[in-house]
Order: C-alpha cells, then structure tokens, then sequence
C-alpha cells in the first residue's frame, strides 16, 4: 500500500510537471519562431484605425507579428481614452515587425499607400481626429529616403487629385495598446465596424496584394 501511495505522488508530480514543460515549450517555441526570422526588422505605420491596420498587416508573407499601438505623442504610456481626446498627440499605428528576407520594407510601404486615403487630413471615412492621421514613424535614415521617395513619386503620378498629406516622422515612442485591441478583428469579425469597414479594406486588400498573403490565408 506504502508503495502504491508513493507511486501515486510520483505520477502527480510527473503529471504537473509534465504540464508545466508543456507550457514552457508554447512559450519557447513562440520564442524561438521569432528566432526564425533572422533579418527582423520594425515599421510603424498609422492609417487610421489600427484595428484596420493591423487586420492587414497580420496578413502579409513575412510578416513577423504586429502590435496594435500608440506613437508620436508626448503623454507617456497613454489610454486609448486619453488618446482618443486628440490632446496626447498619439497617432494609432500599428508596429510591424517583419523578415526583410521575406517581405521588404518597400513592399510595406506599398501596402501601406495602397490600403487608406493619404490624402485626407486627420481622418480616415468616418474616424476623425490627429490620432487618425495618415503617417510613417521611420527607424532609420535608410526608411525615411524611402518613404519620402515613394511619397514624392506618388504626388508627381498624381494618383489622387487632392495632395498627400501623409506624415514622414522620426520614430520616438511606441506604448503597445490595451490588450482587448490586439488582434481585435480576429477575435471579433462581426461586430459591426469590423463588418462594415474593416471586412471590406481587407477584402480589397487580399484582391490586390494575392501574391503577398501568408499560405494560411484564403
């Protein structure tokens, strides 16, 4: 009997452990499926709503992970109501970290241009206010030539009869928005403003960009 009680403990502690290595491989995996991507680099990009912008992003080959966000504003670690009165100077963006192997930074930007109105100041359709405006946060001398390149090319096709007005801006600060908006569109398809605005941009984005999906992507 002694010896069955024993045995019994031993099980239950291989048991708990058991599932605490299986925990700690999620997260080392996770980690080292970062590690996988070797030529990781950030972008941050803000086109209006980042529940939007993330939606679209997260769906780009080579794309690493993106993080729904605030940046450019001087309030330190701001709420998403505190960014909403348009007095913190936050832009909602999206901070992409992506494999340059796989997707360039030209690429993105393409994307980016090719996914909301530029020329609108301060407002995508119906959202309205600074934290909406249309702007790049450059990491790098190399990121800002190619963004104020690509715009410059843009403005001279005259693609859009009103002027661009998209911000080109030195990176500063990111603070990672409330968890309940990461991934928002995932975890929420239909509710409406995912239905009504955000389905449709991705719908048109996928169209255009069929060549640049993840494989898991339809």
């Amino acid at each position: 009997m002694k010896r069955l009680t024993i045995l019994f403990v031993l099980i239950a502690i291989i048991s708990g452990c058991s599932e605490s290595t299986s925990q700690k491989q999620k997260e080392e995996n996770a980690v080292m499926d970062d590690k996988n991507h070797l030529n990781t680099d950030l972008a941050t990009f803000g086109s209006g709503c980042f529940w939007c912008t993330e939606a679209i992003f997260e769906r780009v080959k080579g794309v690493v992970k993106v993080v729904s966000g605030y940046a450019g504003g001087k309030t330190v670690n701001p709420s998403y109501e505190q960014v909403c009165t348009g007095n913190t100077g936050h832009a909602e963006v999206a901070q992409i970290t992506f494999d340059s192997a796989i997707v360039s930074f030209d690429e993105l930007l393409e994307i980016f241009w090719k996914t909301h109105d530029p020329t609108t100041l301060n407002r995508q359709g119906a959202d309205v206010g600074t934290q909406y405006r249309s702007v790049i946060f450059y990491h790098n001398p190399e990121q800002k030539i190619k963004a104020e390149t690509y715009k410059f090319e843009l403005s001279k096709a005259e693609i859009w009869k009103d002027p661009i007005v998209t911000e080109i801006v030195p990176y500063t600060n990111f603070y990672p928005a409330e968890k309940y908006h990461q991934n928002y569109y995932e975890q929420n398809p239909n509710q409406g403003y995912c239905s009504f605005v955000i389905t449709p941009k991705i719908e048109k984005f996928e169209k255009i960009f069929k060549a640049k999906l993840k494989s898991n992507i339809k």
